[in-house]
Formats: C-alpha cells, structure tokens, sequence
C-alpha cells in the first residue's frame, strides 16, 4: 500500500469514526469550509506520517493529542440572590471532545497571526505540542481546571 493510499484513506467513513480532528471539522468551521477542511486534514495527515510510519501510529498521535487537551470541568455562571457565582462542573465527552479541538484550532489561528505561517503548519505544530503536554491549548485547560478548583467551594449552587 504506498503513501497515497494511507493519505486517502482517512477519508473513508470507517476512519473519520476513529480521527476525531477529522469529523468535527465540519461542525466546528461550518459547511463552507469542507474543502480546506480535506486539505487541512490531508496535510496535517502527510506531516504526521513521515515520523510515524504506519496509519495507525498517525491515528493514536492524533487522538492522543486530543485526550491531552480534554478538559474534566469547566465553571458556568450561575445568579443567585442578586450574586454571580463561577460554578464547577463535569464536562460530556462530546463537548470535551468539541473543546479540545475548538481549543487546538484556536490556538493555531493564534500562533498563525503571531508567526505569519500557514495554517496547516500552526496546526501541525499545535498538535504536536498537544501530544507533548505543552502549547497554548494544554495552557488554556489548566488555567480553566485552576478556575474550577478555585470554585470549588460553590458547587452547591449547581442547581439553582
């Protein structure tokens, strides 16, 4: 099978079930953007399968990036008795999943305007930096855990 068959591939149903990057594209950008959404993934695709050899080791650096920036819980704003308060909460994993990559995508638009490169190669390293633990991603959950933690002590008002 050479390259351009596992580049392809990714595009078949069985595989945008297992590359979560893939299938939320479309739900993330919007619907204008399913043809830089192909090219974005396909690049992203080929950068990662020079290191990783095999489809499946591109695939597993890609879901564990996304497992990486993952957040557990958020804080939502909730009024009670005139007062706002920042209330922890447990986060679905649909929404977990929608962040992380709402998030990595974020901060490749962040790191493109500050570097001046192209998008696929921000994204590139976004992702890289995500399955390392590291990069503006990663930053942005920990900052948000430390606010939930920070709150901690209104998670009785999650009801109200």
């Amino acid at each position: 099978m050479g390259s351009n068959d596992c580049v392809i591939s990714i595009f078949r149903p069985r595989h945008r079930k297992r590359l979560p990057i893939a299938r939320k594209f479309s739900a993330i950008w919007g619907a204008w953007m399913k043809v830089k959404e192909r090219e974005f993934v396909l690049f992203v695709y080929q950068t990662f399968h020079r290191p990783a050899r095999t489809e499946r080791d591109v695939i597993k650096l890609m879901v564990d990036a996304i497992e990486n920036i993952k957040p557990i819980c958020e804080v939502e704003k909730v009024g009670v008795a005139g007062t706002i308060y920042d209330v922890p909460g447990i986060v679905a994993r649909d929404r977990q999943q929608t962040l992380a990559i709402r998030w990595i995508l974020e901060a490749a638009f962040k790191r493109r305007i500050s570097y001046r490169i192209s998008l696929e190669k921000c994204s590139f390293a976004e992702i890289l930096d995500a399955y390392r633990k590291r990069g503006i991603a990663r930053k942005k959950r920990e900052n948000l855990h430390g606010l939930a933690s920070t709150n901690r002590s209104f998670a009785h008002f999650r009801w109200w």
